[in-house]
């Protein structure tokens, strides 16, 4: 699975954050939903559209966008 062929990145969905296969799934929701304490089958089983490569390609996503280098000034 490469993380390209299921994060997309459209203008015209969800303000043009990085989504789930160009549904209406930021990657940003999948992370809260993990962080939050739902498991991989819990999302599955609300989110019937969603696949489980979809959930590792969100993980995956963001492990890539761990690797920058700094971090300046995030606003809380």
């Amino acid at each position: 699975m490469q993380t390209t062929d299921r994060i997309t990145i459209d203008p015209n969905i969800c303000h043009g954050k990085p989504c789930i296969r160009g549904l209406r799934y930021p990657v940003e929701n999948v992370l809260e939903w993990l962080a939050g304490g739902m498991t991989v089958d819990d999302i599955l089983d609300d989110y019937e559209d969603l696949e489980r490569d979809d959930i590792f390609a969100a993980l995956a996503y963001a492990a890539r966008l761990a690797h920058i280098k700094s971090i300046q000034g995030l606003a809380a």
